[in-house]
């Protein structure tokens, strides 16, 4: 019998890796501590009966979004498990996007037991609620009780079992007192070598009827935002409907799907000929000012389709009207007329083509990588935040059918663990994955490229676009308050944060392969070849001239599209 009575740690930890699995737990990502020891035998115990894999990272926060990018590519939730202090501090921006993107990510922090909270006993800090509001529940676990409850209640939390609460990350507390390790005569049973966790998902398409004749004609346009899904395609097209898709959407394919969308809205504007009247949106909008600027106008009447919760905003912020029913949202949007449509496929169709000349020629600019990423990637791609997803929103054309299944870190769309998250899609997806992203978001999690010896390797194709620093802040209003010249050098310095980085040496370093491209040809040929291991394309360019490419992209698709439909 334990000290403190009941259950011993081991025992108690058996339990919780038992109830883990009973609720759905296949993949756990294990950082190494003492602490946490408990859970961490009792864990390989089920991994070498074939019940659940792990993962193990030295990095607590790569293990957080490794076990995010699991629950992503898997849709079901995942865990983490770090021992006690600052290890479960870590875990914070990892709980914090899956917080907003909805994600069921399980927390276990090991804690010390009561006795010793308070006393300054080495890696002791007050860790129950340590995620606050970030969580959708928490349990501190004293050591000895059976955890059970806690475990199952926690992933009913997780998956949004309850009612009116999205999905979205929990914490499990699990104190745990001495002895840490199993009984002299415990030890691993026969490994089964059976892995029978593979979930991966393929691009959906849905078809639906044509819309009734009886709806209303109205100049309806559908967004699709992150996470909208198929469903947004498949209704833009039974209403003869405008679809204007992010790429995180799964939605940016079909008929009406218009590429750079976000170029044509002033000329779709109140003053136009066919102003937009109804906007229809599915999923959460996150990349465009102008897509901000129109949900924003108080005379244009917008629906959100929102047939279950969601985590991105609180009721009542947002002044779209939430329907549940594709019934209702089909009264709401109406129909289109089929000139319409025809506009903005026309329109549409004319900025493709010019946006594709400005782009033509050898530079590998960061929207000639994006439409190349888009059109090349099969499988899983990811899309680091920042000027990667904008890049492929702007320039990335719509297919006729869903080529990829495309993730990104939109729930607050930071840059941090994208290499991570893109490890956890890979390995949970069980296919070859792309992940694009920026140089400063390669660097910000260049440990994620760590894999300890044994550890899974992913068909993994990392390309990042290298112009030595961030160029999206010169695409905002620094840019402008850097040509002014009335600050220096230090918009260049604070936001630009230039650097040297030899990133082939990083490569080397992590063992992974790298290869250097310069030339849209080039990029092209790399990423025609299989996805075998990991690798890393750098590509390297100038974002230098940046601003001017985007400025002169506006112009000219502007002279194209008010060519085409007559003003």
């Amino acid at each position: 019998m334990p000290a403190g009575g009941g259950l011993g740690a081991v025992e108690a930890a058996r339990v919780a890796v038992a109830a883990l699995i009973g609720s759905g737990v296949r993949y756990v990502v294990v950082a190494p501590g003492s602490r946490s020891a408990p859970m961490a035998y009792a864990l390989a115990e089920a991994d070498a009966a074939g019940r659940v894999e792990l993962l193990v990272r030295i990095d607590e926060r790569d293990a957080g979004f490794t076990a995010l990018g699991l629950a992503l590519s898997t849709g079901a939730p995942a865990a983490v498990l770090t021992t006690s202090g600052t290890a479960v501090g870590n875990l914070l921006p990892a709980v914090m996007e899956a917080n907003h993107a909805a994600v069921p990510l399980v927390v276990l922090s090991a804690d010390r037991p009561e006795e010793l909270r308070g006393t300054g006993a080495n890696q002791t800090t007050v860790q129950p609620d340590l995620f606050g509001e970030h969580v959708r529940f928490a349990a501190d676990v004293p050591a000895g009780d059976n955890p059970l409850r806690a475990v199952e209640t926690a992933l009913s939390a997780a998956t949004g079992a309850f009612e009116d609460i999205p999905p979205g990350p929990v914490q499990l507390n699990l104190a745990f007192r001495d002895p840490l390790v199993p009984a002299a005569g415990d030890g691993l049973g026969e490994a089964s070598g059976r892995r029978i966790h593979q979930a991966a998902r393929h691009p959906l398409a849905l078809d639906f009827p044509a819309a009734s004749a009886a709806l209303p004609e109205r100049l309806t346009v559908v967004l699709a935002g992150h996470d909208a899904g198929p469903v947004a395609e498949a209704f833009a097209r039974a209403h003869g409907l405008p679809l204007l898709a992010e790429p995180s959407s799964n939605a940016r394919f079909g008929p009406n799907a218009v590429g750079p969308y976000r170029l044509l809205l002033e000329h779709f504007g109140p003053e136009s000929a066919q102003p937009i009247e109804r906007v229809v949106l599915f999923g959460r909008p996150t990349l465009s000012r102008p897509v901000s600027a129109l949900l924003a106008r108080a005379d244009v009447p917008s629906a959100l389709y929102q047939p279950v919760p969601v985590a991105w905003y609180e009721p009542g912020r947002r002044t779209e009207l939430p329907l549940e029913t594709l019934a209702d949202l089909a009264d709401f949007a109406g129909r289109g007329p089929a000139s319409w449509l025809d506009a903005w496929l026309l329109a549409g169709a004319a900025a493709q083509h010019t946006l594709d000349l400005v782009l033509t020629g050898p530079a590998a600019t960061g929207p000639a990588v994006g439409a190349l990423v888009w059109e090349h990637v099969r499988g899983q791609l990811v899309l680091g935040s920042s000027n990667g997803i904008r890049d492929v929103d702007l320039a990335g054309a719509p297919p006729q059918e869903p080529q990829a299944t495309v993730f990104a870190n939109r729930g607050l769309a930071g840059i941090d663990g994208t290499l991570a998250t893109a490890t956890g899609i890979a390995v949970g997806g069980r296919q070859e994955t792309t992940v694009l992203l920026g140089d400063v978001t390669f660097l910000h999690d260049a440990g994620g490229l760590l894999l300890g010896a044994g550890e899974t390797v992913p068909a993994l194709r990392i390309v990042v676009l290298n112009d030595a620093g961030g160029a999206i802040f010169g695409l905002l209003e620094h840019g402008a308050v850097e040509r002014t010249g009335r600050y220096g050098t230090a918009v260049e310095r604070l936001f630009g944060t230039p650097h040297t980085v030899d990133l082939a040496a990083l490569a080397a370093a992590y063992g992974v392969a790298h290869r250097a491209v310069s030339t849209t040809a080039d990029l092209a040929a790399a990423l025609g070849e299989p996805v075998v291991g990991r690798s890393i394309i750098e590509v390297r360019t100038d974002r230098h001239g940046l601003r001017e490419l985007h400025g002169r992209i506006r112009t000219a698709v502007s002279a194209a599209v008010a060519g085409v439909l007559g003003r």
